[in-house]
């Protein structure tokens, strides 16, 4: 499949979307499961809400959140992401095999590249970080320790309107173009307001047109909660492209 899928599993209590639901470790690595034999990519998952007015975490409780989650992961056939801006985690999670930090906050992206080139791991950063992080001539992030292989995320969502979000979806083939990109906007406040359907879960329909629209205008990545049926919607658009 030309884009893939990333499945979310919040190990939170606090999550706009499914806070609560996998909260013990048992519990988080069962979804993990799950959303892998529903044909996810990659796994994302995240210990502190970043919804608005979420409480920030400390580093520590954020690891202790995750670490009993990744020690039940060990074989699992897919790469792990941390969602993190927290360096102190990603060094704790890649250490313990996680393979990619997804960082929203760009404060953190300097550190997070110095950790993902030390550990050989991909790093997903805020698109707008990029300037300050210029590419090499390979196309990667240059660190002091190596290359990094990385995920341009328009951040759709974060402090923005909804003619804000809806510029940064139309901008995904532009951004694609000198990059790869991941899209995070599933179950995010631009569906809603789209759609006009405010209960959350109840909006898949709007989810996978955006997942689709991602896919057709070159995402790499796709994170999503409904993995099951963006596999499905992006198998048919890769069918009628003819790939």
């Amino acid at each position: 499949m030309g884009c893939k899928v990333m499945g979310i599993v919040n190990v939170t209590p606090d999550s706009f979307s499914d806070g609560g639901k996998y909260c013990t470790p048992a519990e988080a690595v069962r979804r993990v499961r799950n959303l892998v034999a529903e044909g996810a990519d990659i796994i994302d998952l995240g210990a502190e809400s970043t919804r608005p007015g979420a409480e920030r975490l400390e580093w520590s409780e954020e690891w202790t959140r995750l670490k009993d989650v990744l020690d039940g992961l060990q074989d699992l056939s897919v790469p792990v992401s941390i969602d993190t801006y927290h360096p102190e985690t990603a060094h704790f999670a890649l250490k313990a095999g996680a393979k990619m930090i997804n960082c929203v906050y760009e404060e953190s992206v300097p550190e997070m590249l110095e950790l993902c080139a030390q550990y050989g791991a991909e790093l997903v950063l805020p698109a707008k970080a990029l300037k300050a992080c210029p590419l090499d001539q390979n196309g990667t992030l240059a660190a002091r320790s190596g290359n990094v292989a990385f995920y341009a995320d328009p951040m759709i969502g974060f402090g923005t309107t909804r003619e804000e979000d809806l510029e940064l979806l139309k901008s995904i083939s532009l951004l694609s173009s000198s990059s790869r990109v991941l899209v995070g906007a599933s179950r995010k406040r631009i569906v809603k307001k789209l759609t006009g359907e405010k209960i959350t879960g109840k909006n898949l329909g709007g989810n996978l047109g955006i997942a689709v629209w991602c896919a057709m205008n070159g995402a790499s990545v796709v994170r999503v909660h409904d993995v099951k049926e963006t596999v499905q919607a992006l198998k048919v658009i890769e069918a009628l492209k003819g790939e």
